[in-house]
């Protein structure tokens, strides 16, 4: 696997600096070397995270080697200033690091690992007396899954295990590491309880028929907003769940919210003043600016638009919306909308929870909860399972079955959905051991193939 950014900024630069003083001809003078201060490693669940700290900008890349299991890592134009040497940690999937110098300017470091990784990298940008960062991830490979009894059903409907795949959530635990985001009055950080209802929620999505989660953190570590959105694009994700815990200075304050992206302003002042706070955090800690004036922005937010993407997402909202009605007080019954930066992914419906206000200190009591947890992890499920029964893209095992299955939208009756299908009202409640009328949201029905 290889991974490189883009040409030196610096020698660009300098180029650019040169032709505006007519010199473009003449050879560029050899830049200083970047320089390696040191390798720092840490173990949170299955991923290790590997850090160099440097005293500038580096181009990389990196490939895994088999037999052993290595991963390397070339820095251009870098040196090492002292030994790069890790402490042992027998969690870690590293067991050895060793560098050396190569083609006279470039540094090579090497990563012995006791199993096979899937490697992810990131740079961070100088923040809060920090050097510049090149971040690695590495995370153990995962071994393949029994098939599931979902894609046994796809195979008897005359279709392979191959032809059919899940549909994929990414799950966004919000803050971590050194960024914990906002703390309620008795000390609980937001970093702790988003990523524990995140892991709930992922519990969830992977015992359901036909869907899969992907989190993108999955422990107490910075990840900045771009690496968020890259994460859930390289895992095909279907839909984008960024989960969050809102914070204010009126205490009184409390309900959940959904936003997604504005394309203009801000839903509300609320909704601004939040989008601001989240974007600012990310760019305090090192994260790469994701300027709203860049051409960049502006050719995402035309994707969007010319996608449906943003339709999407304001479906998933407001499906979220109603199954959050559920679990407690929803500020405000409609989707907002604001600039926020972890939202602009071009091509991958995405929405931003705000479960509750931790801020407030019966709310804040409520988020650490594993009552009101599973409660929230419950309703963000249903809310996909409604969305997915209209979303599912083509060739996902959700929209293959259907309609061997209906979940039940808001407002929809057990008569009308015997109609829709042309069965009779006792056929499809002995079918569902279904007794009376009452149905909720969600719930899913069984259909009789054909019908």
């Amino acid at each position: 696997m290889g991974q490189s950014t883009s040409p030196d900024p610096r020698r660009r630069q300098l180029l650019r600096a040169m032709t505006a003083l007519g010199l473009v001809g003449m050879p560029l003078p050899a830049l200083a070397r970047t320089g390696v201060q040191r390798v720092r490693m840490s173990v949170d669940g299955d991923t290790t995270r590997v850090v160099f700290d440097m005293d500038g900008e580096a181009d990389y890349s990196m490939f895994s080697l088999q037999s052993p299991d290595r991963l390397v890592v070339d820095l251009d134009n870098a040196r090492a200033i002292e030994d790069l040497s890790i402490s042992d940690n027998p969690r870690s999937v590293i067991k050895a690091v060793r560098h050396a110098a190569r083609n006279g300017s470039d540094l090579r470091v090497v990563f012995d690992l006791r199993e096979p990784v899937e490697p992810r990298s990131f740079v961070l940008m100088p923040a809060q007396g920090a050097p510049h960062r090149l971040v690695l991830d590495l995370d153990a490979g995962e071994t393949p899954a029994a098939p599931s009894t979902a894609r046994d059903n796809g195979a008897r409907r005359g279709r392979s295990q191959e032809d059919l795949r899940d549909v994929v959530v990414a799950i966004d635990a919000g803050h971590g590491g050194h960024d914990p985001g906002a703390i309620g009055p008795s000390g609980t950080r937001e970093k702790d309880v988003v990523l524990q209802i995140s892991r709930r929620l992922a519990e969830r999505v992977d015992a359901e028929r036909g869907m899969k989660a992907v989190m993108t953190r999955t422990g107490d570590y910075f990840l900045p907003l771009r690496e968020r959105i890259e994460r859930a694009r390289k895992a095909d994700a279907d839909v984008f769940v960024s989960i969050h815990a809102d914070a204010i200075a009126n205490r009184s304050v409390q309900g959940s919210s959904v936003y997604i992206l504005s394309e203009r302003g801000a839903s509300s002042e609320a909704a601004r003043f939040l989008a601001q706070r989240e974007n600012q955090a990310d760019l305090m800690l090192g994260g790469v600016p994701v300027n709203g004036q860049d051409d960049s922005l502006a050719n995402v937010l035309l994707d969007l638009a010319q996608s449906g993407s943003l339709e999407a997402s304001n479906t998933l909202a407001e499906r979220m919306i109603g199954e959050l009605h559920r679990v407690g007080k929803v500020r405000r019954p409609q989707v907002e909308r604001a600039n926020f930066a972890v939202l602009r992914s071009p091509d991958v419906p995405s929405i931003l929870v705000e479960a509750a206000f931790i801020s407030n200190p019966s709310e804040e009591r409520k988020l650490r909860s594993a009552s009101f947890q599973n409660s929230l992890a419950d309703a963000l499920l249903t809310g996909l399972r409604s969305y997915f029964s209209t979303h599912a893209r083509p060739g996902t095992l959700i929209a293959d079955g259907q309609p061997d299955q209906h979940i039940i939208r808001p407002g929809e009756t057990l008569s009308g959905i015997a109609d829709r299908y042309s069965l009779s009202l006792s056929e499809l409640r002995s079918l569902n051991n279904v007794r009376d009328d009452r149905i909720y949201a969600g719930q899913v029905l069984e259909i009789p193939r054909g019908s």
